[in-house]
Protein backbone atom coordinates (compact mmCIF):
# COMPACT_ATOMS: atom_id res chain seq x y z
CA UNK A 1 0.00 0.00 0.00
CA UNK A 2 1.21 3.16 -1.33
CA UNK A 3 1.26 5.42 2.12
CA UNK A 4 2.44 8.67 0.16
CA UNK A 5 -1.41 8.44 -1.64
CA UNK A 6 -2.76 9.14 1.74
CA UNK A 7 -0.90 12.31 2.63
CA UNK A 8 -2.70 15.21 1.47
CA UNK A 9 -0.16 17.73 -0.30
CA UNK A 10 0.27 21.22 1.33
CA UNK A 11 -1.22 23.77 -0.37
CA UNK A 12 0.70 26.13 -2.22
CA UNK A 13 1.17 30.26 -1.30
CA UNK A 14 -0.16 32.07 -4.20
CA UNK A 15 0.27 35.97 -4.72
CA UNK A 16 -1.64 37.89 -6.87
CA UNK A 17 0.30 40.57 -9.36
CA UNK A 18 -0.65 43.65 -6.78
CA UNK A 19 0.65 41.15 -4.06
CA UNK A 20 3.96 39.92 -6.04
CA UNK A 21 4.76 43.53 -6.38
CA UNK A 22 4.67 44.88 -2.96
CA UNK A 23 6.45 42.09 -1.79
CA UNK A 24 9.30 42.15 -4.20
CA UNK A 25 9.12 46.40 -3.67
CA UNK A 26 9.20 45.66 0.71
CA UNK A 27 12.62 42.88 -0.06
CA UNK A 28 14.52 45.67 -2.45
CA UNK A 29 13.02 48.65 0.24
CA UNK A 30 14.94 46.30 3.46
CA UNK A 31 18.09 45.23 1.38
CA UNK A 32 18.78 48.72 0.46
CA UNK A 33 18.21 50.09 3.41
CA UNK A 34 21.13 47.50 5.42
CA UNK A 35 23.28 48.09 2.45
CA UNK A 36 23.09 51.50 2.17
CA UNK A 37 22.18 52.73 6.11
CA UNK A 38 25.23 54.96 6.52
CA UNK A 39 25.32 56.78 3.22
CA UNK A 40 23.45 60.56 3.56
CA UNK A 41 21.21 61.32 1.45
CA UNK A 42 22.72 63.58 -1.03
CA UNK A 43 22.08 67.31 -1.29
CA UNK A 44 20.46 69.20 -3.49
CA UNK A 45 22.60 70.69 -6.52
CA UNK A 46 22.59 74.11 -6.01
CA UNK A 47 21.31 76.22 -8.99
CA UNK A 48 24.28 78.28 -11.20
CA UNK A 49 21.86 81.56 -10.75
CA UNK A 50 21.50 81.23 -7.09
CA UNK A 51 25.44 80.66 -6.34
CA UNK A 52 26.36 83.42 -8.18
CA UNK A 53 23.42 85.76 -6.86
CA UNK A 54 24.96 89.41 -5.27
CA UNK A 55 25.41 90.00 -2.01
CA UNK A 56 25.01 93.27 -0.54
CA UNK A 57 27.62 95.25 1.39
CA UNK A 58 26.22 95.88 4.61
CA UNK A 59 26.93 92.78 6.15
CA UNK A 60 30.63 93.73 5.79
CA UNK A 61 30.31 97.37 6.17
CA UNK A 62 28.72 99.31 8.44
CA UNK A 63 27.97 102.39 6.42
CA UNK A 64 28.44 104.45 2.94
CA UNK A 65 28.81 107.53 2.30
CA UNK A 66 29.83 110.44 -0.25
CA UNK A 67 32.39 112.81 0.21
CA UNK A 68 31.80 115.94 -2.26
CA UNK A 69 35.19 117.55 -3.09
CA UNK A 70 34.75 121.68 -1.95
CA UNK A 71 34.65 124.30 -5.30
CA UNK A 72 34.20 121.22 -7.95
CA UNK A 73 31.65 118.85 -8.99
CA UNK A 74 33.60 115.49 -7.86
CA UNK A 75 31.93 113.43 -5.69
CA UNK A 76 33.73 110.20 -4.16
CA UNK A 77 31.80 107.34 -2.53
CA UNK A 78 33.36 105.68 0.35
CA UNK A 79 32.19 102.39 2.66
CA UNK A 80 33.12 102.79 6.00
CA UNK A 81 33.35 100.33 9.00
CA UNK A 82 34.73 99.95 12.59
CA UNK A 83 34.94 102.76 15.23
CA UNK A 84 38.08 102.72 16.92
CA UNK A 85 41.85 102.73 16.07
CA UNK A 86 43.38 104.01 12.96
CA UNK A 87 42.10 104.54 9.89
CA UNK A 88 42.92 101.92 7.12
CA UNK A 89 42.39 104.07 4.30
CA UNK A 90 41.90 101.41 1.13
CA UNK A 91 42.48 101.89 -2.46
CA UNK A 92 41.68 99.42 -5.34
CA UNK A 93 42.84 98.29 -8.66
CA UNK A 94 41.56 99.30 -12.27
CA UNK A 95 38.74 98.03 -12.73
CA UNK A 96 37.77 97.23 -9.47
CA UNK A 97 35.79 98.98 -6.57
CA UNK A 98 35.62 99.92 -2.42
CA UNK A 99 34.01 96.57 -2.29
CA UNK A 100 37.11 94.72 -2.89
CA UNK A 101 37.84 95.29 0.32
CA UNK A 102 34.56 93.98 1.72
CA UNK A 103 35.25 90.96 3.16
CA UNK A 104 38.66 91.65 5.05
CA UNK A 105 36.79 94.94 6.30
CA UNK A 106 34.66 92.72 8.39
CA UNK A 107 37.57 91.48 10.20
CA UNK A 108 39.77 94.91 10.30
CA UNK A 109 37.00 96.76 11.93
CA UNK A 110 37.32 94.58 15.05
CA UNK A 111 40.43 96.81 15.50
CA UNK A 112 40.73 99.26 13.53
CA UNK A 113 38.55 101.36 11.58
CA UNK A 114 38.18 101.09 7.37
CA UNK A 115 37.55 103.17 5.03
CA UNK A 116 37.31 102.30 1.16
CA UNK A 117 37.13 104.55 -1.49
CA UNK A 118 35.53 104.65 -5.17
CA UNK A 119 38.60 106.01 -7.08
CA UNK A 120 37.90 108.51 -10.14
CA UNK A 121 35.65 106.54 -12.37
CA UNK A 122 35.14 103.36 -10.74
CA UNK A 123 32.12 102.02 -8.75
CA UNK A 124 29.72 104.99 -7.52
CA UNK A 125 32.10 108.24 -7.71
CA UNK A 126 31.49 111.24 -9.93
CA UNK A 127 33.97 113.51 -11.24
CA UNK A 128 33.90 115.66 -14.01
CA UNK A 129 36.77 113.98 -15.78
CA UNK A 130 36.00 110.07 -16.10
CA UNK A 131 38.62 109.89 -18.32
CA UNK A 132 41.62 111.86 -16.53
CA UNK A 133 43.51 108.58 -14.90
CA UNK A 134 46.56 110.47 -14.43
CA UNK A 135 48.96 109.58 -11.33
CA UNK A 136 48.92 113.38 -10.48
CA UNK A 137 44.89 113.32 -10.64
CA UNK A 138 44.58 110.36 -8.50
CA UNK A 139 46.48 111.25 -5.91
CA UNK A 140 45.30 114.66 -5.89
CA UNK A 141 41.95 112.93 -5.37
CA UNK A 142 42.76 110.79 -2.08
CA UNK A 143 44.53 113.97 -0.35
CA UNK A 144 41.51 115.78 -1.21
CA UNK A 145 39.13 113.10 0.43
CA UNK A 146 41.20 112.55 3.14
CA UNK A 147 41.60 116.72 4.00
CA UNK A 148 37.68 117.20 3.54
CA UNK A 149 36.88 114.04 5.55
CA UNK A 150 39.31 115.28 8.65
CA UNK A 151 40.04 118.70 7.98
CA UNK A 152 43.37 119.79 10.11
CA UNK A 153 42.68 116.63 12.87
CA UNK A 154 43.58 113.82 10.88
CA UNK A 155 43.79 110.52 12.74
CA UNK A 156 46.54 107.88 11.83
CA UNK A 157 46.29 106.99 8.51
CA UNK A 158 47.42 103.32 6.97
CA UNK A 159 47.56 103.70 3.30
CA UNK A 160 46.36 100.41 1.98
CA UNK A 161 46.73 100.11 -2.19
CA UNK A 162 46.21 96.97 -4.19
CA UNK A 163 48.03 97.15 -8.16
CA UNK A 164 46.86 100.58 -9.43
CA UNK A 165 45.69 101.76 -6.09
CA UNK A 166 48.94 100.50 -4.49
CA UNK A 167 50.87 103.36 -6.98
CA UNK A 168 48.52 105.78 -5.80
CA UNK A 169 49.11 105.54 -2.50
CA UNK A 170 53.21 104.91 -2.81
CA UNK A 171 52.99 108.19 -4.75
CA UNK A 172 50.90 109.91 -1.62
CA UNK A 173 53.13 108.45 0.95
CA UNK A 174 56.43 110.18 -1.15
CA UNK A 175 54.81 113.24 -1.70
CA UNK A 176 54.39 113.70 2.34
CA UNK A 177 51.38 114.91 1.55
CA UNK A 178 49.30 113.27 4.95
CA UNK A 179 50.64 114.93 7.67
CA UNK A 180 49.50 111.67 9.95
CA UNK A 181 50.83 108.68 7.61
CA UNK A 182 51.54 105.90 10.09
CA UNK A 183 52.02 103.03 7.69
CA UNK A 184 51.73 101.89 4.18
CA UNK A 185 50.98 98.48 2.80
CA UNK A 186 50.84 97.82 -0.65
CA UNK A 187 49.55 94.71 -2.48
CA UNK A 188 50.76 92.81 -5.24
CA UNK A 189 52.08 95.45 -7.56
CA UNK A 190 55.98 96.16 -8.02
CA UNK A 191 57.65 98.73 -10.84
CA UNK A 192 59.29 95.97 -12.89
CA UNK A 193 56.47 92.87 -13.14
CA UNK A 194 54.39 96.05 -13.74
CA UNK A 195 56.83 97.75 -16.58
CA UNK A 196 57.16 94.41 -18.26
CA UNK A 197 53.50 93.30 -18.60
CA UNK A 198 52.41 96.34 -19.83
CA UNK A 199 53.19 94.88 -23.53
CA UNK A 200 50.87 91.97 -23.37
CA UNK A 201 48.06 94.39 -21.83
CA UNK A 202 46.29 95.04 -25.20
CA UNK A 203 46.05 91.80 -25.91
CA UNK A 204 44.82 90.65 -22.30
CA UNK A 205 41.85 93.32 -22.05
CA UNK A 206 41.02 93.23 -25.84
CA UNK A 207 39.83 88.99 -25.30
CA UNK A 208 38.17 90.28 -21.71
CA UNK A 209 34.52 90.11 -22.03
CA UNK A 210 32.68 93.22 -22.10
CA UNK A 211 29.26 92.66 -21.86
CA UNK A 212 26.82 90.26 -19.42
CA UNK A 213 22.90 89.75 -19.46
CA UNK A 214 22.92 89.37 -15.96
CA UNK A 215 24.77 90.31 -12.64
CA UNK A 216 25.26 86.67 -12.08
CA UNK A 217 26.40 85.97 -15.27
CA UNK A 218 29.33 88.72 -14.54
CA UNK A 219 30.32 87.12 -11.52
CA UNK A 220 30.38 83.30 -12.86
CA UNK A 221 32.50 84.80 -15.42
CA UNK A 222 35.11 86.36 -12.44
CA UNK A 223 35.05 83.67 -10.85
CA UNK A 224 35.64 80.87 -13.71
CA UNK A 225 37.88 82.91 -15.65
CA UNK A 226 39.99 83.41 -13.03
CA UNK A 227 40.23 87.17 -11.76
CA UNK A 228 38.68 86.02 -8.22
CA UNK A 229 38.93 82.77 -6.49
CA UNK A 230 36.29 83.68 -3.79
CA UNK A 231 32.77 83.20 -4.65
CA UNK A 232 31.99 85.09 -1.67
CA UNK A 233 33.93 88.72 -2.31
CA UNK A 234 33.02 88.07 -6.42
CA UNK A 235 29.12 88.64 -5.22
CA UNK A 236 29.95 91.25 -2.91
CA UNK A 237 31.95 93.24 -5.26
CA UNK A 238 31.51 92.66 -8.74
CA UNK A 239 28.04 94.48 -8.78
CA UNK A 240 29.91 97.61 -7.96
CA UNK A 241 31.83 97.37 -11.24
CA UNK A 242 28.83 97.10 -13.22
CA UNK A 243 26.35 99.23 -14.99
CA UNK A 244 23.82 98.92 -16.96
CA UNK A 245 23.15 100.20 -20.63
CA UNK A 246 19.32 101.23 -20.97
CA UNK A 247 19.80 101.15 -24.78
CA UNK A 248 21.23 97.86 -25.23
CA UNK A 249 19.46 96.47 -22.14
CA UNK A 250 22.65 94.44 -20.96
CA UNK A 251 25.50 95.22 -18.20
CA UNK A 252 29.14 95.87 -18.88
CA UNK A 253 31.94 96.81 -17.14
CA UNK A 254 32.17 100.63 -15.59
CA UNK A 255 36.11 100.57 -17.42
CA UNK A 256 33.97 100.31 -20.62
CA UNK A 257 31.47 103.21 -20.37
CA UNK A 258 34.29 106.19 -20.00
CA UNK A 259 35.20 105.72 -23.72
CA UNK A 260 34.23 104.51 -26.77
CA UNK A 261 37.24 102.26 -26.84
CA UNK A 262 37.27 100.10 -23.83
CA UNK A 263 40.55 98.60 -24.58
CA UNK A 264 42.36 101.69 -24.76
CA UNK A 265 40.80 103.12 -21.66
CA UNK A 266 41.60 100.11 -19.44
CA UNK A 267 45.35 100.46 -21.07
CA UNK A 268 45.45 103.94 -19.22
CA UNK A 269 44.42 102.62 -16.31
CA UNK A 270 47.86 100.58 -16.14
CA UNK A 271 50.04 103.19 -17.99
CA UNK A 272 48.76 106.17 -15.98
CA UNK A 273 49.20 108.17 -18.85
CA UNK A 274 45.31 109.89 -18.71
CA UNK A 275 43.74 112.14 -21.27
CA UNK A 276 46.98 114.84 -20.86
CA UNK A 277 49.84 112.60 -19.71
CA UNK A 278 50.39 114.61 -16.77
CA UNK A 279 52.35 112.16 -14.80
CA UNK A 280 53.82 109.50 -16.63
CA UNK A 281 53.51 106.03 -16.42
CA UNK A 282 52.52 105.48 -12.49
CA UNK A 283 55.08 102.93 -11.75
CA UNK A 284 58.39 104.22 -13.59
CA UNK A 285 60.20 104.77 -10.35
CA UNK A 286 57.88 102.80 -8.52
CA UNK A 287 60.26 100.82 -6.30
CA UNK A 288 62.44 104.11 -5.14
CA UNK A 289 59.63 106.13 -4.25
CA UNK A 290 58.59 103.04 -2.02
CA UNK A 291 61.69 102.68 -0.52
CA UNK A 292 61.94 106.21 0.34
CA UNK A 293 58.59 106.60 1.69
CA UNK A 294 59.50 107.36 5.72
CA UNK A 295 56.21 105.26 7.17
CA UNK A 296 56.39 101.04 8.00
CA UNK A 297 55.87 99.37 5.06
CA UNK A 298 54.52 96.24 4.24
CA UNK A 299 54.80 94.36 1.20
CA UNK A 300 52.52 91.70 0.02
CA UNK A 301 52.91 89.71 -3.03
CA UNK A 302 51.51 86.70 -4.41
CA UNK A 303 54.65 85.27 -5.98
CA UNK A 304 58.47 85.84 -5.21
CA UNK A 305 59.29 86.24 -8.63
CA UNK A 306 57.41 89.56 -8.54
CA UNK A 307 60.62 91.30 -6.81
CA UNK A 308 62.90 93.58 -8.82
CA UNK A 309 66.61 94.68 -8.11
CA UNK A 310 65.88 97.50 -6.06
CA UNK A 311 63.17 95.86 -3.43
CA UNK A 312 65.21 92.99 -3.47
CA UNK A 313 67.92 94.65 -2.16
CA UNK A 314 66.04 96.88 0.28
CA UNK A 315 64.30 94.10 1.24
CA UNK A 316 67.45 92.32 2.78
CA UNK A 317 68.40 95.93 4.27
CA UNK A 318 65.08 95.35 6.56
CA UNK A 319 63.66 98.37 4.97
CA UNK A 320 60.54 96.87 4.70
CA UNK A 321 58.65 93.89 5.73
CA UNK A 322 57.31 91.55 2.87
CA UNK A 323 55.20 88.60 2.78
CA UNK A 324 54.19 86.03 -0.35
CA UNK A 325 50.68 84.94 0.32
CA UNK A 326 50.82 81.28 -1.09
CA UNK A 327 47.69 80.21 -3.34
CA UNK A 328 45.61 83.26 -4.04
CA UNK A 329 45.54 85.33 -7.35
CA UNK A 330 46.53 88.51 -8.30
CA UNK A 331 43.27 90.10 -5.87
CA UNK A 332 45.11 89.00 -2.37
CA UNK A 333 42.47 90.73 -0.28
CA UNK A 334 39.62 89.24 -2.04
CA UNK A 335 40.83 85.53 -2.80
CA UNK A 336 42.01 85.31 1.12
CA UNK A 337 40.34 87.79 2.81
CA UNK A 338 40.45 86.40 6.77
CA UNK A 339 44.65 86.22 6.27
CA UNK A 340 44.62 89.58 4.21
CA UNK A 341 43.14 91.05 7.20
CA UNK A 342 45.03 89.66 9.94
CA UNK A 343 48.69 90.61 7.98
CA UNK A 344 46.77 94.44 8.37
CA UNK A 345 46.69 94.05 11.93
CA UNK A 346 49.40 92.11 12.64
CA UNK A 347 51.17 95.42 10.84
CA UNK A 348 49.49 97.71 12.48
CA UNK A 349 50.07 95.73 16.06
CA UNK A 350 53.55 94.90 15.19
CA UNK A 351 54.77 98.82 14.25
CA UNK A 352 52.58 100.03 17.56
CA UNK A 353 49.90 102.34 14.96
CA UNK A 354 47.77 103.64 17.64
CA UNK A 355 44.64 105.90 16.64
CA UNK A 356 46.67 108.96 16.80
CA UNK A 357 49.83 107.44 15.19
CA UNK A 358 52.83 105.15 15.96
CA UNK A 359 52.73 105.30 20.02
CA UNK A 360 56.26 105.75 21.70
CA UNK A 361 57.70 107.96 18.72
CA UNK A 362 59.65 111.08 19.95
CA UNK A 363 59.75 114.41 17.81
CA UNK A 364 61.82 113.81 14.51
CA UNK A 365 62.37 110.81 15.09
CA UNK A 366 61.47 108.02 12.31
CA UNK A 367 63.05 104.49 13.53
CA UNK A 368 61.29 102.12 15.51
CA UNK A 369 62.83 101.15 18.89
CA UNK A 370 62.24 97.21 18.71
CA UNK A 371 64.38 94.97 19.61
CA UNK A 372 63.93 92.41 17.30
CA UNK A 373 63.87 94.85 14.26
CA UNK A 374 67.32 95.81 15.56
CA UNK A 375 68.20 92.05 15.71
CA UNK A 376 67.45 91.14 12.23
CA UNK A 377 69.04 94.70 11.06
CA UNK A 378 72.06 93.08 12.69
CA UNK A 379 71.82 89.54 10.99
CA UNK A 380 71.83 90.65 7.69
CA UNK A 381 75.06 92.48 8.30
CA UNK A 382 76.81 89.90 9.45
CA UNK A 383 75.06 87.34 6.56
CA UNK A 384 76.44 90.23 4.50
CA UNK A 385 79.83 90.54 5.95
CA UNK A 386 80.52 86.29 5.91
CA UNK A 387 79.04 86.04 2.35
CA UNK A 388 81.28 88.69 0.98
CA UNK A 389 84.43 86.87 2.72
CA UNK A 390 83.60 84.09 0.70
CA UNK A 391 83.33 85.56 -2.59
CA UNK A 392 85.44 88.49 -2.44
CA UNK A 393 85.13 88.69 -6.53
CA UNK A 394 81.30 89.22 -6.80
CA UNK A 395 79.94 91.20 -4.00
CA UNK A 396 78.58 94.48 -5.65
CA UNK A 397 74.87 93.31 -4.76
CA UNK A 398 76.38 93.18 -0.95
CA UNK A 399 78.06 96.28 -1.42
CA UNK A 400 74.61 97.90 -2.64
CA UNK A 401 72.69 96.16 0.08
CA UNK A 402 74.85 97.59 2.84
CA UNK A 403 74.72 101.55 1.78
CA UNK A 404 77.00 104.35 1.97
CA UNK A 405 74.83 106.98 3.19
CA UNK A 406 73.99 107.47 6.57
CA UNK A 407 70.03 107.49 5.26
CA UNK A 408 67.60 105.71 7.86
CA UNK A 409 67.60 102.05 6.81
CA UNK A 410 64.38 101.68 8.58
CA UNK A 411 62.31 103.26 6.08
Amino acid sequence: MDSSSNLTSLPEESFGEEEQLQHQSKETSSAASSAFSSIPNRPPIQASSHKYSPIGWLGYFDQEDDIHIPDSNDVFHLYKAGSGGPVVFCLHGGGYCGLSFALAASKIKEKARVVAMDLRGHGKSSTENELDLSIETLCDDVVAVLNTMYGDTPPAIVLVGHSMGGSVAIQVAAKKALSSLSGLVVVDVVEGTAMASLIHMQKILSSRMQYFSTIEKAIEWSVRGGSLRNIESARVSIPGTLKYDDSKKWLLYLSYTAGRNGAALERLLWMGVGKARKGGSRYEGLSEKFLSCPAPKLLLLAGTDRLDRPLTIGQMQGKFQMVVVRHTGHAIQEDVPDEFASLILNFISRNRIGPHGIEGRTLGCCSRSQAVEEDSYVWHRRWAAELRSKNKGEHSLHEAMMGNSDESWWW
